[in-house]
């Protein structure tokens, strides 16, 4: 099962269809007045009804983060067929990966406690805040009483929670898995924090949708989006039984750390490098067989050209053969739901045999010489798709998405 919510659609088929047709979810904030930052753009997640997942109290107690890991988890709970085959609840797991969690209610009852009082504070908000709390939700919704995790690693959290949510089953500790991840921080403190930072685009206030560039030569930095993806696991013989309709499979995973610096990859891109080939060797392949890498890919100067790199040591002459992608050229950089919208988004290219492009790569960068597939999207058969995932603090993580064999 399948399920998202994201700036450029509030659905899989949405999802899919702006991936391949090249369209930039990137425009103009409107959450907030972004007019005195020098950054003024995001990737919202748009036209998104919460009374369709929630009604009007529990809105008013949930972080936007949290309707959006849910919207999506009843889309992708549905997708399953579940409802119909409800699997036994002591089977079921949750692994859920967010990098900050729903601080937008923890800066609103600060905003409440310094003009109002402390007696005017929502008491729900500050539990529902914590980054645990999505998980709980799901669990809480779709009655998961088996193991319940979250993973805060920041930009790597999605991608950690899914191969964290595949060990699981692997481990015998659950049929079905609930994963994914989901962020919402499109605020003003993190706009002018990444804008101190120099990591954001300053110059593309105006035509947004061409501002984020990964491995162009002219890239300014990331731009900050919003959204979350589920994907749902299960053992094969689980699914089988039940007739399940089966998209892919999660053939391995691996994690590294850089140990190196709060917000830099290491120069030599050694921790990336470990996590690919760590993760292909979990999966009992050779680098031959990979077929697709989606990137991290943020558009930053550095972190593009040491991915590049990091694919080099990974793969040597062969990387040049192997298309790449960054679909936050498109959708942004959705912080710990990134690595889930990009496993959903491997999920459908070895199921579809269609690659996303990189869009609005116009001039090639000396260091960044690999094909990025540039603009347009590649129909090219795809067996075996790895995901990259780097997060602030050195956390790599890394997926392999396998085509499923029904033989």
């Amino acid at each position: 099962g399948l399920g998202t919510v994201n700036p450029i659609g509030n659905s899989v088929e949405d999802y899919w269809e702006g991936l391949i047709s090249g369209t930039s979810g990137i425009d103009k904030i409107t959450l907030f007045d972004a007019s005195d930052l020098p950054c003024q753009i995001a990737g919202e997640v748009k036209d998104f009804d919460p009374l369709l997942y929630f009604d009007r109290k529990a809105v008013r107690r949930v972080p936007r983060s949290t309707q959006f890991a849910i919207a999506a988890a009843q889309q992708a709970f549905d997708d399953a067929g579940l409802s119909q085959t409800m699997p036994d609840p002591e089977r079921m797991g949750v692994f859920f990966g967010t990098g900050v969690g729903g601080v937008d209610l923890i800066i609103e009852s600060y905003t409440v406690l310094h003009s109002k009082g402390y007696r005017r504070i929502n008491p729900f908000h500050l539990p529902s805040g914590i980054p645990n709390i999505p998980a709980f939700q799901i669990a809480e919704r779709f009655q998961c009483l088996g193991p319940n995790n979250t993973t805060a690693t920041a930009c790597a959290a999605g991608t950690q929670a899914v191969g964290e949510g595949a060990e699981m089953i692997r481990r015998n500790a659950a049929d079905v898995v609930i994963t994914g991840g989901c962020e919402a921080i499109v605020f003003d403190i993190t706009i002018a924090g990444f804008s101190a930072m120099r990591a954001i685009p300053i110059n593309y206030n105006d035509n947004p949708q061409e501002a984020s560039q990964p491995f162009d030569a002219n890239r300014e930095g990331f731009v900050l989006s919003e959204g979350s993806a589920v994907l749902i696991l299960e053992s094969l013989e689980h699914a089988v039984e039940r007739g399940a309709h089966i998209y892919a499979e999660v053939g391995g995973q691996s994690s590294s750390s850089d140990g190196y610096h709060l917000a830099a990859l290491k120069p030599d891109g050694s921790g990336p490098s470990r996590a690919m080939r760590w993760a292909i060797e979990n999966a009992g392949l050779q680098i031959n067989d990979v077929d697709y890498i989606n990137a991290h890919g943020t558009s930053t100067p550095l972190n593009d050209a040491t991915e590049t790199l990091a694919i080099k040591n990974v793969f040597g002459e062969q990387a040049y053969n192997i298309p790449i992608s960054s679909t936050k050229s498109m959708v942004g950089h959705a912080m710990g739901a990134s690595g889930a919208l990009e496993a959903l988004a491997c999920t459908l290219v070895v199921k579809n045999d269609i690659i996303p492009p990189t869009i609005n790569y116009q001039t090639p960068d000396p260091e960044c010489d690999l094909n990025y597939v540039p603009n347009e999207a590649l129909t090219k058969e795809v067996n075996v798709a790895l995901s990259n995932s780097f997060g602030l603090g050195g956390q790599n993580a890394c997926l392999v998405i396998k085509k499923f064999d029904p033989n």
